[in-house]
């Protein structure tokens, strides 16, 4: 990810957990804000090969502090065994500033 501002959307978060998703029944990825504060969306398929999964964010409050992200995914396979990818970090900057 390049970089993104507080209140951004028309953004995609993109993660990976580096296997075959495509017995998958629940994709997920899921975030840390600067304030400690956890939750997930509800991601799409991207490449379910290499277990590419994204979530567009369309919303302006959903990025809502400044400060270090953290993203990871997390999937969930049909015989309810659990995958999770490598977390990253994002910087998400106040507007106006880098």
């Amino acid at each position: 990810m390049s970089n993104i501002f507080v209140g951004q959307t028309a953004l995609r978060v993109q993660v990976t957990c580096s296997q075959d998703i495509t017995s998958a029944k629940t994709l997920e990825i899921k975030y840390r804000k600067p304030d400690g504060t956890e939750g997930e969306w509800t991601a799409q398929e991207g490449v379910a090969a290499t277990g590419v999964i994204y979530y567009d964010i369309a919303d302006a409050t959903i990025l809502d502090q400044p400060g270090i992200w953290t993203f990871w995914s997390y999937i969930k396979f049909s015989d309810d065994t659990i995958g999770y990818g490598d977390a990253i970090k994002q910087e998400v900057n106040a507007e106006g500033t880098l």
